[in-house]
């Protein structure tokens, strides 16, 4: 049976005015609610309905204030014992934070502080009876035990955290332990940054630290936490490890880092138009060790084991790299002296076997001239093709002179190009030259008579010479384009216009880079090139625009500038650049798992120079004029840091020496001194005596 429902409608009732809208009745009429059959019909009525409760208005504000008290909850007050250029540094982002600081230091920092809207006190007992949450200690190493014994501890909150920032953490630790209260709760950190190597921010820095002691209580567990949040925040790696684990890790790495940085400062180094990158790591880790005080350096000295070897490492490294230099050059004077009469010899002796050997050298003549050129799969070739939108004639061919390193290294990026290149050693490079699309040949006529539209000369500074005398220039076209890429060019420059005919185009030129410091692209290197001599016709001066465009086409920084004026500004910073790398390969450096900026400049400086041959060395040493006079300034800017390092200790051993017997005269004097009387004045002979010595 069909059963119907009916709701009668609501009528709120008309407002009141008189009536504020909770004073109004809420309780509607009742209403019938009818249930319909065909037999019969029930009438019901609502039960009344009633507001049980309802949520007392809140202020307007409450939201944001429930907001700022959570906000508030996650700040700390902090108090910077120590405030010179670290505690600024540090202070600057503790106030962008939001966090509340406070200041003191020995000197007046107070106009800095107010700058930095930090609060700064003259007297530590002030500070203290504000009671901050956190004591950063950011005094140097030498004086941490005399501001720690002189802050009035009594006057802080006894679960105070404790917090220091040296750049040792042994010796921090043993110091809190022994001269602070149990109650009192430590952290050793090492922010492994500061001012200049932070200047872009702290993201990606190492920030080590290990919790020596605190509480079980919530409060300064989170109170802990919340301080270490600080430097995550802003993007330090956060790395927990213990104080010892620190040291020796980092705190030799430390000394080594500020010892050079140190050491090139005498120099006095200055950048050039055309850096390498590794000399600008050189001028890097000068700007990041020169601002920090000697203090700081002679706190690493002071504190760290090893360090008293460790100079003398740097010491014998430096001693071992010079009599590799001056051995080299004794040989060379040698063979100079000696030379002649070896060559008079070695003469005789081919001629003599030439005598009863032309048989057999004749019969084996036509074999061996078949083997000169290396044959290479045909296929390999195509790669020249790759760059369809060119004109093949803006592709050119090109002959590698001494196919090692270097010349490997240039020819991946000529043939990816779509040049066609040739390659010509003493050394058979023929497998490698087959894998890079290069065609190889054992005989230097065999190449030069495949008429190579420009010659690269990638042979050694030392070898140059030589390799030069030794070409067929007779077999290649009379415009040949002959290019150098060695590290000097003056030297190179004089070579090709005494040895070379007058026809042939001279292009000086200096990829300021390598396989390392190239590994990841040549965008923005500097390329340094003098276009020594270049025929007037269209055809040579395209083809020497071509060859530049190549290093162009990669993004090098493109530098036009004369051979003199090149190795005025390159030549020193060079040789002072593999100097200092090849002294650190001895000394065996070893990355760690917390490597500052600065540890990680002279591990890369290692890399970028290790893989040079000692020939790109010594030549460096020998077509530098003023190479010897900046191993004697090298010399004696270590002897000076050194002389400084043990001035100071000799001034603090003796100081050590001469207070105790200060404080033994002191004593003896205390004890010779009358006592005074109950009424506290001196009996009159004692009176009458004193009165005597003042007159």
């Amino acid at each position: 049976m069909p059963l119907s429902v009916s709701l009668s409608p609501l009528h709120p009732l008309p407002p009141n005015p008189s009536l504020s809208p909770l004073s109004l009745p809420l309780t509607p009429p009742p209403q019938p609610l009818s249930l319909t059959s065909n037999t019969q019909t029930f009438s019901l009525r609502h039960r009344p309905l009633k507001i049980q409760s309802l949520d007392a208005a809140q202020p307007y504000d409450y939201e944001s204030k429930i907001a700022a008290d959570f906000h508030s909850s996650n700040k700390l007050k902090i108090a910077i014992l120590g405030f010179g250029n670290y505690g600024q540094f540090l202070a600057r982002t503790l106030v962008r934070q939001g966090h509340t600081v406070l200041a003191h230091s020995r000197s007046d920092h107070s106009h800095v502080a107010r700058q930095l809207g930090v609060s700064f006190f003259a007297d530590p007992n002030d500070l203290c009876e504000e009671h901050p949450e956190v004591i950063l200690l950011c005094s140097s190493i030498l004086s941490t035990e005399l501001v720690l014994k002189s802050l009035p501890l009594q006057r802080l909150k006894r679960n105070t955290l404790i917090v220091d920032v040296l750049s040792v953490k042994e010796f921090p630790k043993n110091l809190l332990l022994n001269l602070l209260p149990n109650d009192f709760d430590l952290i050793c950190t090492h922010p492994m940054f500061g001012p200049q190597s932070a200047r872009n921010g702290w993201n990606g820095l190492y920030f080590v630290y290990e919790k020596v002691r605190v509480g079980t209580e919530e409060s300064r567990i989170s109170r802990c936490e919340k301080f270490l949040n600080i430097f995550a925040k802003e993007g330090c790696k956060m790395v927990e490890m213990s104080c010892s684990d620190h040291d020796k890790y980092a705190a030799e790495s430390q000394f080594i880092t500020h010892t050079i940085g140190r050491v090139l400062n005498e120099l006095k180094l200055e950048s050039t138009p055309i850096n390498t990158k590794g000399y600008e790591a050189l001028l890097d880790l000068v700007e990041n060790t020169a601002g920090d005080s000697f203090d700081l350096y002679y706190g690493l000295f002071m504190y760290i084991n090893k360090a008293l070897e460790m100079l003398e490492r740097l010491d014998l490294a430096f001693e071992a790299l010079k009599k590799q230099l001056v051995g080299r050059l004794h040989g060379a004077v040698r063979k100079q002296l000696f030379g002649n009469a070896e060559g008079a010899r070695i003469k005789l002796e081919s001629y003599l076997a030439a005598q009863h050997g032309t048989n057999g050298a004749a019969a084996s003549a036509s074999s061996s001239k078949g083997m000169r050129f290396q044959n290479v799969d045909p296929s390999i070739y195509k790669r020249a093709q790759i760059v369809k939108h060119l004109d093949d004639d803006s592709k050119l061919k090109i002959a590698i002179i001494g196919f090692g390193n270097f010349g490997q290294f240039l020819a991946k990026t000529i043939v990816r190009q779509g040049h066609t290149v040739l390659a010509y050693s003493r050394t058979d490079y023929s497998d490698v030259a087959q894998k890079l699309g290069v065609q190889y040949f054992s005989d230097a006529d065999d190449l030069c008579e495949e008429h190579p539209e420009v010659v690269l000369l990638c042979t050694s500074i030392l070898s140059t010479e030589k390799v030069l005398r030794s070409l067929p220039v007779q077999r290649l076209k009379r415009n040949t384009l002959f290019v150098d890429v060695l590290s000097v060019k003056e030297v190179p420059r004089n070579l090709f216009l005494q040895n070379l005919p007058p026809y042939f185009d001279i292009l000086c030129t200096h990829p300021m880079f390598g396989p390392e410091s190239g590994k990841n692209g040549w965008n923005s290197l500097p390329f340094v090139y003098d276009k020594v001599r270049i025929g007037s016709d269209e055809s040579r001066v395209l083809r020497c625009d071509r060859f530049l465009d190549i290093f162009a086409q990669e993004g090098c920084e493109m530098v036009e500038m004369s051979c003199s004026e090149h190795d005025r500004h390159a030549a020193g910073s060079q040789f002072i650049t593999h100097t200092m790398g090849r002294v650190l390969e001895i000394l065996g450096l070893e990355s760690t798992p917390i490597n500052t900026k600065g540890y990680e400049t002279l591990l890369k400086l290692v890399d970028n120079t290790a893989g040079d041959s000692f020939e790109l060395y010594y030549g460096l040493f020998m077509y530098n004029v003023n190479a010897m006079e900046q191993l004697k300034r090298l010399d004696r800017a270590f002897e000076s840091l050194k002389q400084q390092l043990f001035a100071r200790l000799h001034g603090f051993h003796r100081k050590q020496l001469f207070e105790n017997a200060d404080e033994s005269q002191d004593l003896q004097e205390i004890l010779l001194l009358p006592k005074l009387s109950e009424n506290g004045t001196l009996p009159a002979s004692s009176s009458h005596a004193l009165n005597n010595q003042n007159d």
